[in-house]
């Protein structure tokens, strides 16, 4: 991989081969156990969240560092690979259908863990919100299709979770730690990786504070001044968040879930985040409230990208940021403990050493 800054990340169809999975699946074990015998279930979660260290992990278990494939396929062997009895870790979720069956999966994990109801509940609405949040309060045109959550024992947790651009054919990955999250609405993530910085409908920016705050004030003023507010703008040929957005927001904003606004009304949010995990309010309805905040009330949204990372960790030329050596070696010299200690034979133990030193130093 070329630290230049930047990487694509394209959609790939397709599965991974069954002789390549099966080889994942005992050196990803190896690596975990080793880990939370050596460092701590939650520097697993620390590590699991950096994105880097993810990348590298692709790399190590034999995948394909550039394929949006890496994600899905990465999860899916550590969900198979680590057992919660032996290990204290639980990977809930996945792709697709599997990624509604979080829930699930994490109240099974809970109580395995042996955790009370009260602490399962709170870990089933971080998944949920995580994943609002990342399909709704961030417009960057990349649907969410896979959510991976992954618990400790005593109840810490991180998000795995990727959305897909089909018109460009890239992919956007979200990571999230509970130990850096203060609000999953302000500043969330621990990082956001993309190919490159677009312009985006960031709701979770702190320059967007007064924006989430008019929001729920005109939600909870009446449902039918936000329609004739609406009405206003789109008679005036005001500019929409459409024109800001460069058109490709299928969806109208003034096309907003009247229902869920309805039920917000009677609810009575008291901030933007219970607001966002109302059913119902999706996209359309938080484009338009940000556009009546906008427009009428002069309170404008964050066009900021979240994202951080462009699947390095930094650039040769300081874009997205300066190559952080430290940070990047450390990474390196992490897994490669990891994987010497490995209980694998020697020769998947000296192909995957030579998988990780290709990605540390790829024009040697």
């Amino acid at each position: 991989m070329s630290h230049t800054g930047s990487a694509y990340l394209p959609l790939h169809g397709g599965w991974a081969p069954a002789w390549l999975i099966r080889r994942m699946k005992a050196l990803a074990k190896s690596i975990v156990l080793i880990m939370v015998e050596e460092f701590g279930r939650a520097e697993f979660l620390r590590r699991v969240s950096d994105p880097y260290w993810f990348q590298a992990l692709g790399c190590t278990l034999g995948f394909d560092w550039h394929s949006s494939g890496v994600t899905t396929v990465v999860t899916g062997v550590l969900k198979s690979a680590v057992d919660p009895q032996e290990t204290g870790l639980a990977i809930c979720g996945g792709k697709g259908r599997h990624s509604r069956e979080t829930p699930a999966e994490i109240r099974g994990a809970g109580e395995i863990f042996g955790l009370s109801s009260t602490k399962i509940d709170q870990l089933v609405y971080a998944s949920r919100m995580g994943a609002k949040v990342d399909n709704t309060a961030i417009q960057a045109g990349y649907q969410l299709y896979h959510h991976a959550f992954i618990i400790s024992e005593d109840g810490k947790w991180c998000i795995v979770q990727q959305g897909m651009n089909p018109e460009s054919k890239l992919a956007r990955r979200y990571h999230w730690l509970s130990e850096n999250v203060a609000s999953f609405v302000v500043e969330p993530h621990k990082a956001v990786v993309g190919y490159k910085k677009e312009k985006v409908l960031n709701m979770t920016a702190k320059e967007a504070e007064e924006c989430r705050k008019t929001s729920v004030d005109i939600v909870n003023d009446d449902p039918f001044r936000i329609k004739r507010q609406l009405i206003t703008i789109k008679e005036s040929k005001q500019k929409s968040l459409l024109d800001y957005m460069g058109g490709r927001v299928l969806v109208m904003p003034w096309k907003i879930n009247w229902r869920a606004l309805e039920v917000a009304y009677n609810l009575k949010p008291r901030n933007y985040e219970e607001l966002l995990g109302i059913e119902g309010v999706g996209p359309a309805t938080v484009r338009g409230l940000a556009l009546i905040s906008d427009l009428i009330y002069g309170a404008p949204p964050s066009w900021r990208d979240p994202v951080r990372y462009s699947f390095a960790f930094g650039g040769k030329d300081g874009v997205p940021f300066p190559v952080q050596r430290r940070e990047m070696d450390e990474a390196i010299e992490f897994l490669r403990i990891a994987v010497e200690q490995a209980k694998i034979n020697e020769k998947e133990r000296l192909n995957a050493l030579k998988r990780l030193r290709a990605f540390s130093y790829p024009n040697q």
